[in-house]
Formats: C-alpha cells, sequence, structure tokens
C-alpha cells in the first residue's frame, strides 16, 4: 500500500494527510505494509514533501513576510546539496490575515531574501516552487532582495521592498548589482501552472481576486504589471511575458525568467523525479492519492494525474481521498482513477469536514484497508 496524496491547502499537509489515514488503515489491519510518499505539485508543502520522502535538512532565517513583518522562514537542502525553497514559506497567502489581503501592497522580497541567505551559505543549485503567494508584484521584490535596484523616473532610489503598486513608480532598472554568486548558480522553477503573465488567462485574472483583490482592483495590477514588464523589455531586449508559467505565483515566475534566467519544469514531475516514485511503487497493490479538491482541473499536471500516469504504466489500482469533488471526473476515471472518497459527503458542513479532517480521513483508510482486507 501506497499514500501519495498532496497537501488540503489550509487544512492538512501532505505528510499529516498520510499519517491520518495510516491510522485509520492500520486500526483495520495492524500487518499492512504501508510506504508514505506525500507529494506537492510545487505550491505550498514543496519542500516538507520533499524532506520527508529523501531526507535533509531544513535551514531557518530571518526574512519579511509580505506585508514587510520579520517571520522566521526556511529552506531546505537535500542530500545532494539542491536547495528547495516554496514562495509560499516567505511570500504566501496563508502567512497573513484574510482582511490584510492586498495584492496592491505585498512584495515577494522575503523569498529573495531565502535564495541569498542560501546563496551565502555557498550553495548553487536552487529549485524554486511557486505557488501559495500573497503577491502581484511580478517577482521584483525578489530580485530586489538579490540586489536589483529600481528607480523612478526622478532617478531616486525606490528602497522599500518593491510591490505591485510600487511597480508603476519605476523608470529605470539596474541589474548591476545583482549578486555575483547568481552566475555561479542553477535555477529551476517547479511549477504545474501553465499562465502566462498578462491577459485574461495570466496572474492577475486568474489569481489575484484569491489574493484579496476586489472587481475594481484589477485593471490597476495588470497596468502595473504591463508597464514594469514593457521597461524591462526595453531595457534589456528580452520578453519572458508569454512563456507558460510566467504568471504563476503572482508573476514570481516571470521575474525568476527575466532575471535568473531560470527554467520551469512540472513540478508534480520534479517531485515524482527526486522521491524516486516510480521505483517505489513497482510491489505496491494499491496506491491512495489525494488533494483538497478533486474538479476538472486535477487532470492538467496535478499531483493526482501525475500519480495516475505513474500508476497506470505499472497496472496499479489508484483511489483518491479528498475534502470535496466537483464537476465531471469522467477523464480521471479513464485515466485510472477507481473511487474518491470525500470528506464532505460525511459532515453536514464545510467547516465540519475541515475542523475533523484527519479524524475524517482516518475513517477512510479505516474502511480502505477494511474492502482490501475483503
Amino acid at each position: 500500500m501506497v499514500l501519495a496524496p498532496d497537501s488540503f491547502k489550509g487544512c492538512l499537509t501532505a505528510v499529516q494527510v498520510c499519517e491520518a489515514l495510516a491510522v485509520g488503515m492500520e486500526t483495520a489491519d495492524k500487518s499492512i505494509q504501508i510506504i508514505k510518499i506525500p507529494l506537492s505539485d510545487g505550491g505550498e508543502g514543496f519542500t516538507e514533501s520533499l524532506l520527508t520522502a529523501v531526507g535533509g535538512r531544513k535551514i531557518t532565517c530571518e526574512v519579511l513576510n509580505p506585508l514587510g513583518r520579520q517571520i522566521a522562514a526556511g529552506y531546505a537542502v537535500l542530500p545532494d546539496q539542491t536547495v528547495i525553497i516554496e514562495t509560499a514559506a516567505a511570500s504566501g497567502l496563508s502567512l497573513i490575515k484574510a482582511q490584510e489581503r492586498n495584492p496592491l501592497q505585498a512584495t515577494s522580497f522575503g523569498s529573495g531574501q531565502l535564495i541569498r541567505a542560501a546563496l551565502q551559505a555557498g550553495y548553487r543549485k536552487f529549485v524554486i516552487g511557486l505557488g501559495g503567494s500573497a503577491t502581484v508584484d511580478g517577482g521584483a521584490g525578489l530580485v530586489q532582495a538579490l540586489g536589483v535596484k529600481f528607480f523612478d523616473n526622478a532617478g531616486r532610489n525606490i528602497d522599500q521592498p518593491m510591490n505591485n503598486e510600487l511597480l508603476q513608480s519605476c523608470g529605470r532598472i539596474d541589474t548591476s548589482g545583482l549578486s555575483p554568486e547568481i552566475r555561479e548558480a542553477t535555477f529551476v522553477i517547479a511549477s504545474d501552472v501553465t499562465n502566462p503573465l498578462l491577459g485574461e488567462t495570466g496572474a492577475v485574472a486568474v489569481y489575484a481576486p484569491q489574493k484579496g483583490a476586489a472587481p475594481e482592483m484589477l485593471p490597476l495590477l495588470e497596468n502595473n504589471l504591463v508597464h514594469f514588464y514593457n521597461l524591462f523589455e526595453e531595457q534589456t531586449g528580452r520578453t519572458v511575458r508569454d512563456i507558460p508559467g510566467a504568471g504563476a505565483a503572482g508573476g514570481i515566475g516571470a521575474g525568476l525568467l527575466a532575471f535568473l534566467n531560470a527554467r520551469i519544469r512540472s513540478g508534480i514531475e520534479m517531485v515524482l523525479e527526486l522521491t524516486d516514485f516510480r521505483q517505489r511503487i513497482a510491489e505496491a497493490d494499491l496506491i491512495v492519492t489525494g488533494e483538497g479538491r478533486i474538479d476538472e482541473q486535477t487532470v492538467f499536471g496535478k499531483t493526482i494525474a501525475g500519480v495516475l500516469q505513474c500508476a497506470w504504466v505499472k497496472q496499479i489500482p489508484v483511489m483518491a481521498v479528498a475534502g470535496q469533488k466537483r464537476g465531471n471526473l469522467a477523464e480521471l476515471e479513464r485515466r485510472g482513477l477507481h473511487e474518491i472518497y470525500t470528506l464532505a459527503e460525511r459532515v453536514r458542513a464545510p467547516q465540519e469536514a475541515f475542523e475533523r479532517a484527519e479524524e475524517l480521513l482516518g475513517e477512510i483508510g479505516k474502511e480502505i484497508a477494511s474492502r482490501k482486507l475483503s
């Protein structure tokens, strides 16, 4: 039996989902052999999933959160000395209160501080997991923390952490102060978001409302990004705005592509590779995967889709657990998903599912193991 879920975003980490299911399964059958492989598609929980699966250590440092407050955040170092950083750790939506969400003001500066700390510690191989950010600053805050300077139209240095609102004030970009260690480093973006930076499917239109943007704020957020990347293109002659994934994490994807020469890879594919997933499921008779919500988008590069692809090759049956399911899921069935257990169908109200998630997952684990026994 292999347990390979993603996190239930905002509720339980992938590790906690594994543990809750395992408790229930072992209640039904104490002899059951369980392999736990917590997964992530590059978003929230990316670092923890990899540390749990392959080992390594976490290093904590002081950085700024999206609203400029000092917090402790960490990055992981895997056994091969690869540094894993997730933008949610320093620039995440979960780091601020719901009533404080304001993508005009939020900065990715803290994510840049994490990269800078790892560079100063001597590390040169980076994987950046994008997702869960509170920001729509196009990655300007992140690269500012790494030494890029921004000047307003009067030639004055913008010394406060860059955010979306400040993008409009920017009249010149100076990359000469970029940390010299960056030239020796490689950066890979782990993300399954394919949105471009701008337009109807871009960072603002698709994701800003989730970050607290009211409808009337959207044109301003978009115009500020357009202004900034027009300026970048005029100064450098390079264009990144249309690259799939540039819109990830409020445009941090674009910033990493533009200033750090990063390349993008599928987040779930990287995690499956780094965790030796295909090898570890070879003898499994069942895989249980899952995420907070399963819907028609799940089939497009999400964790469950990656698990199904691996399981299909080896003809291993797959079941899933979720907080809720919505829409037409026939394509997931065609790809080998046998059954979906949801927390929502076991309670009267969504809040109850949230509060009792571990308990309910334990019940589901017990049912799955009991069915397997029979």
